[in-house]
C-alpha cells in the first residue's frame, strides 16, 4: 500500500497542476483564504447560495432551535451558579440588561423572569448544589451543543464518525466554554464602563473605550465560532485559516441581525398579539433559529471555500485528494 500511496499522490499532484494551469484565476491553487480571487469568491458564494437550499439549513436550524430551546434554561441554572463564584447572583439580573439590544424584548425578559426564580431559591441553596446543579445543567446543555454538532455535519458533507464518549467530552467542552464565556463577557460589558469611570480619561477617549467593548465581544465570538467550526464537525480538522472567513462573516451576521431583529420585534411585531401567552417563547425560537441560521451559513461557507482550491485544507503534512479524511478537503468543485 505504501507504494500505491505514493502512486495517488503523484497522479494527484499532476492534477492539482492541470487544474491550476486551467483555473482562470479562480483560485485553484490558492493555500489560504486570502489568495482566492474575487473571481472565485463569487463561485463560492453562488455555491454557498445552492448548498443553503440543497442542505436545507432553514429546516436543520429548526431543529438546533427546538434542542436550544430545550437547553437554554437548564444552561441558565448553570450559568447563574457560576456566576455566583465570582459576584452576588442577585446582581446578575442587572449584569443581563447588557443583552437587551441583541436580544427581543420578550424573549429577554423571559430569561429574566427565569433568572428572578433560579435566584429567589436563595444563594445558600444555589451554594449547596453548585456541583449537582451544574453538572446535570451541564449535560442537559449538551444536547443543544450536539444538535449543533450534528447540523455543521449537515453542512461541511460528514456523517458522524466519533464515538460515544468523545462526542460527548468535546460537546461538553464546548458547553461549558460557551457558559464561561457568557459570564466573563458580561461581566467585562459591567465592568468596563465602571472602571473607565475611575480613571482619568478625556471624554473622546472615554467613549472610544466604552464602544470599544463591543468590537472586543465581536472579536471573541469570531474566536469561538472558528473553534467550533474546527472541531465541531466530524472529520480531520481544518486549518485555522479555513474556518476564518465563515467565522467572521458569522459572527458579524449574528450581531448585525440580531441588532436588526430586535429593533424590527420592538418596531412592528407583537408576539403577545398574535400567539397570547407563548409569545416571549415563540420571540425568543425565532431569535434562536436565525442565529443557527447564520451559523451554518458560516460553517457552509467555509465548506465551500475548501472546495475551491485543490490544495490540502486539512492539518498536518499535506495528503493527496481523497485520502485528506474531509470531504471539503476531498471532493473539489
Amino acid at each position: 500500500m505504501p507504494s500505491g500511496s505514493g502512486q495517488v499522490s503523484n497522479r494527484e499532484r499532476g492534477e492539482q497542476e492541470k487544474r491550476s494551469e486551467g483555473d482562470s484565476g479562480q483560485g485553484a491553487a490558492a493555500a489560504s483564504p486570502e489568495e482566492i480571487p474575487a473571481r472565485g469568491w463569487w463561485a463560492i458564494a453562488k455555491r454557498t447560495f445552492a448548498q443553503i437550499g440543497s442542505d436545507r439549513v432553514l429546516a436543520v436550524a429548526a431543529g438546533v432551535t427546538f434542542y436550544g430551546l430545550l437547553a437554554i434554561f437548564p444552561a441558565l441554572t448553570a450559568f447563574i451558579s457560576i456566576y455566583g463564584l465570582v459576584a452576588d447572583p442577585h446582581e446578575v439580573i442587572e449584569h443581563l440588561n447588557v443583552l437587551q439590544g441583541v436580544m427581543p424584548m420578550a424573549a429577554f425578559e423571559l430569561l429574566r423572569e427565569q433568572a428572578l426564580r433560579l435566584i429567589s431559591n436563595g444563594g445558600d441553596e444555589l451554594g449547596l448544589a453548585l456541583i449537582i446543579s451544574v453538572a446535570l445543567s451541564l449535560w442537559s446543555a449538551n444536547a443543544g451543543m450536539k444538535a449543533i454538532f450534528d447540523a455543521l455535519n449537515v453542512a461541511y458533507g460528514e456523517d458522524e464518525k466519533r464515538g460515544f464518549f468523545r462526542l460527548n467530552l468535546v460537546s461538553l467542552a464546548f458547553t461549558a466554554g460557551a457558559l464561561l464565556f457568557g459570564v466573563l463577557a458580561i461581566a467585562a460589558l459591567v465592568a468596563v464602563p465602571v472602571v473607565i469611570e475611575y480613571l482619568p480619561l478625556g471624554e473622546t477617549l472615554t467613549a472610544l473605550l466604552s464602544l470599544g467593548r463591543w468590537p472586543l465581544i465581536v472579536l471573541v465570538v469570531m474566536l469561538g465560532l472558528a473553534a467550533l467550526y474546527r472541531f465541531g464537525p466530524s472529520r480531520d480538522e481544518p486549518q485555522w485559516r479555513w474556518v476564518s472567513p465563515g467565522a467572521v462573516v458569522a459572527a458579524i451576521g449574528w450581531l448585525g441581525g440580531s441588532i436588526a431583529f430586535s429593533w424590527y420585534v420592538t418596531n412592528f411585531a407583537d408576539y403577545d398579539a398574535t400567539y397570547g401567552a407563548v409569545g416571549a417563547v415563540i420571540g425568543l425560537m425565532t431569535w434562536m433559529w436565525l442565529s443557527a441560521i447564520v451559523i451554518l451559513i458560516g460553517a457552509e461557507l467555509n465548506s465551500e471555500s475548501e472546495r475551491q482550491t485543490w490544495r490540502d485544507t486539512t492539518k498536518g503534512p499535506p495528503r493527496p485528494v481523497g485520502m485528506r479524511g474531509a470531504d471539503a478537503a476531498d471532493r473539489k468543485e
